[in-house]
């Protein structure tokens, strides 16, 4: 930044527009400045940076003589909504002795981005090129004598001169600027289209959502009646714990053990009410899909969901059952508890198979099948496998009815 000199936006003496970018900011090497979204303006022989108006009504702006620019190169940089942009880099010399005063008076890079908003478009990078390579700055006609004769062959000739300023006029005067403007509006109108097309989607699922929701209400309503206002307000719960505001995520952690430990905080945290409502115990392929839907984009691999569920402390716990089946489970979770339950729903059905249990109790076949041996490991059940399948009656065995 300490090339660029403060000086009046005002053309000279055999000094023509090229060029013009808006909402550029500037870069002094890889450090960010305070000179943001300014109008840029390529001259012939300088590049001038200016607030938005500020070039047009020729006031003081920042000013950086082209003779300065050694070569140019791009990089790519990532933007949200229309993703990948262009950044310039203009590598240059070291500044002058007798250089006006700038921004800087010292600066330790070699080179400086323009950058914006939407990037740099290539109709400007390719008017910077052509302009550097025609190096019309360097024609000094008030101050040519017989003495600088020794220098001419440093100098481009007149014929080059020539072609090269034939080829700018293709870029400057009211056919260039027309040319840009038609150029910007048009890749304006595909980033629009673009944009619009993710809007469009987003306006679908609303719909799809809003349509869900009142088919809900409506068999709430065939079903129980009018919805209570209590009703209601679980409904709306059950609405938004299906999103997390801030998942967890590694770009956010400088170690994996600080990574796990929060990732299983927050699964403590969006898991304990659901798992409330199953009974206390929850499947990891139930737990997998809850929490990736409610993850949205930041999904998480089985491995992390694994590694995090290991590390979990309070109230929820991971249990591997003796078939190798993998729940997460409540601390008060108690199976003897879960056993006489399930005896009493075998009891009063004479027998049941794991499909029954798990529609009597609206929960998976995993955790119905493991709830069947738990209470048959503790003497509560027997099993009988014939071809009908696998189904479980009370053991009479060990606990015979009163009757008997």
């Amino acid at each position: 930044m300490n090339r660029f000199e403060y000086i009046e936006a005002r053309l000279e003496d055999g000094e023509t527009f090229v060029s013009r970018e808006s909402n550029i900011k500037l870069y002094d090497g890889e450090q960010k400045t305070q000179f943001e979204d300014g109008e840029l303006v390529l001259t012939t022989h300088r590049l001038f940076w200016g607030r938005p108006g500020e070039i047009a009504r020729a006031a003081v702006t920042l000013c950086l003589h082209l003779r300065y620019i050694v070569s140019i190169s791009e990089e790519q940089a990532s933007n949200y909504l229309f993703g990948r942009k262009t950044r310039l880099i203009l590598h240059l010399r070291p500044a002058a002795i007798d250089k006006a005063p700038g921004p800087l008076d010292n600066s330790k890079a070699s080179f400086i981005k323009l950058s914006g908003k939407h990037g740099v478009y290539s109709e400007f990078a390719s008017a910077l090129r052509e302009t550097l390579e025609a190096r019309v700055w360097q024609v000094d006609t008030s101050n040519t004598n017989s003495d600088e004769h020794c220098e001419e062959h440093a100098k481009p000739t007149a014929k080059e001169l020539s072609t090269r300023e034939v080829r700018l006029r293709m870029r400057t005067g009211i056919g260039g600027i027309e040319r840009a403007i038609e150029a910007k509006s048009k890749e304006t109108d595909e980033n629009i289209a673009l944009a619009f097309q993710d809007l469009r989607v987003l306006m679908a699922m609303a719909k799809d959502m809003v349509g869900i929701s009142q088919v809900i209400s409506e068999k709430i309503r065939n079903e129980r009646g009018e919805i209570s206002q209590d009703e209601t307000i679980t409904f709306k719960s059950y609405l938004l714990s299906l999103g997390i505001a801030d998942p967890v995520t590694r770009e956010g952690y400088s170690s994996d053990s600080a990574y796990f430990s929060s990732l299983a905080q927050q699964l403590c945290e969006m898991l304990l009410d659901p798992i409330e409502d199953c009974g206390g115990m929850m499947s990891l392929a139930d737990v997998y899909c809850r929490v990736n839907r409610a993850r949205g984009l930041e999904l998480l691999s089985p491995e992390d969901l694994l590694h995090a569920c290991h590390l979990l402390q309070g109230p929820i716990k991971l249990r591997k059952f003796p078939s190798g089946a993998m729940v997460l489970q409540l601390e008060s979770h108690d199976d003897e508890m879960i056993a006489v339950d399930t005896l009493a729903l075998v009891e009063s059905n004479a027998s049941l198979a794991v499909e029954d249990l798990a529609k009597l109790r609206n929960i998976s076949l995993l955790l119905a099948k493991e709830r069947l041996l738990a209470a048959e490991r503790l003497g509560k059940l027997c099993r009988d496998e014939s071809l009908e399948g696998l189904r479980f009656y009370p053991n009479f065995l060990i606990n015979r009815p009163k009757e008997c």
